[in-house]
């Protein structure tokens, strides 16, 4: 009988999802539909480096506020229009982000739709970029390790850096 019990306990252990990169790897895989092409966070780094890119935060002003990717121009995913990136060239690499991604899918779709031809969509968003150590910026372009986590379910997500709500 005491056998029967910890298989129980051990079964339903098991069958709690872990809050770890690979079911944050297969939440990522659920939300996107993979019609804009995404870039890991490294090759995002290293390109910025290298080249000029234009990145794009699509996520409300608050978040923004609170953080963002330094030289990133904010979008607002609620009323993007057309015309709030007419400043760009068609040619220029874009990349967006949200919290997580599929907000930027969203906007990055619209972009592709209208002609732009190097865009991509951050993979894991924002909190992957800061879950991998990367700088992100205030609204006075200060170093922070503030995060707006969207909310509280979304914030699990969210390893490294102050959560902010």
């Amino acid at each position: 009988m005491k056998f029967f019990g910890y298989l129980v306990v051990g079964l339903a252990l098991l069958s709690f999802p872990a809050c770890g990169q690979k079911n944050y790897d297969e939440k990522l895989a659920s939300l996107y539909e993979n019609s804009v092409p995404l870039m890991q966070s490294r090759t995002l780094d290293s390109l910025r480096q290298q080249s000029e890119i234009t990145l794009l935060d699509t996520r409300a002003h608050e978040e923004f506020r609170v953080s963002h990717l330094p030289d990133a121009e904010f979008v607002d995913y609620d009323s993007f229009e057309l015309g709030d990136v007419s400043h760009l060239s068609k040619e220029d690499t874009v990349v967006v982000y949200c919290s997580v991604g599929y907000r930027s899918e969203r906007i990055g779709e619209a972009l592709k739709e209208a002609g732009f031809q190097q865009v991509y969509n951050l993979y894991g968003g924002i909190f992957q970029w800061k879950n991998e150590g990367h700088e992100v910026v205030n609204s006075q372009n200060q170093p922070t390790d503030s995060v707006h986590t969207y909310n509280r379910n979304w914030s699990k997500w969210l390893k490294s850096g102050v959560k902010v709500y």
